[in-house]
């Protein structure tokens, strides 16, 4: 395996860990509230904007400063 397929590899495993966690914490939250989780348009942004963000943040990690 070459060092593309094995970041790319890395990169699957390490976000479907990080959903899977967010998910958990999502019903985890609504069981002790006794609701259903409703995820608004205005929470659909803030987490686009931070995903966009964090992925600005890795995609400048190998440039010279």
């Amino acid at each position: 395996m070459n060092w593309k397929n094995k970041t790319i590899a890395i990169g699957a495993v390490v976000g479907l860990m990080i959903g899977v966690a967010a998910a958990y914490i999502i019903v985890q939250r609504a069981e002790r509230e006794n609701s259903v989780p409703q995820i608004t348009a205005g929470d659909g942004v803030k987490v686009g904007l931070g995903l966009l963000g964090v992925l600005r943040l890795i995609a400048d990690m190998g440039e010279p400063s």
